[in-house]
């Protein structure tokens, strides 16, 4: 069983907050990620989370570590404490479009594409990204959802079902023609 800790707080104190953390002993890395709130009325943002343990003999602390950062906003690097967030950090960057200021891995190269192709545009786990695959490739199902009933419903007298589509996928006027 592990005891936890959660910390919430505000941009300016990320970095100040994490490095309590380190010298509590929470040195074991484990994850950090973004939560997309941008339809919040109140405070629009992404929640950043941090999740680190110690993992002292007997004595197994988690803790969680969450702050909110406004769209188009920077968060300081955590890179400087924890080298293994470097990898987080870009996929972050890559999948949210949220900088990393003070980013530095061991290639020295900066904060570059991690998981992606090259030339991508967008930020996919974005609530607001369209799904665009299912438009300009079609379901490699049999059926999509309504097909195959035409037939069926024209025998029973009924009008045929409109063609569904899943969530996110944008109307027929979206995209390539």
């Amino acid at each position: 069983m592990t005891d936890e800790l959660t910390t919430i707080c505000e941009c300016s104190a990320w970095v100040e907050q994490a490095g309590k953390l380190w010298a509590e002993g929470f040195d074991f890395f484990d994850f950090l990620t973004a939560v997309d709130h941008l339809d919040d009325v109140e405070e629009p943002g992404f929640d950043v989370v941090l999740h680190v343990y110690d993992i002292t003999p007997g004595a197994l602390r988690e803790a969680f570590l969450r702050t909110r950062v406004p769209d188009g906003r920077s968060l300081s690097s955590l890179t400087w404490v924890w080298p293994g967030a470097a990898w987080h950090e870009r996929e972050t960057h890559e999948m949210f479009g949220i900088d990393f200021t003070g980013f530095t891995d061991a290639s020295g190269r900066g904060m570059r594409p991690l998981l992606l192709p090259e030339g991508f545009e967008g930020t996919p786990l974005r609530k607001s990204f369209v799904l665009a695959s299912r438009v300009s490739k079609p379901w490699p199902g049999a059926k999509e959802p309504g097909e195959g009933a035409t037939a069926h419903a024209a025998k029973a007298g009924r009008a045929p079902r409109r063609k569904l589509q899943p969530p996110g996928v944008p109307d027929e006027s979206w995209g390539p023609r």
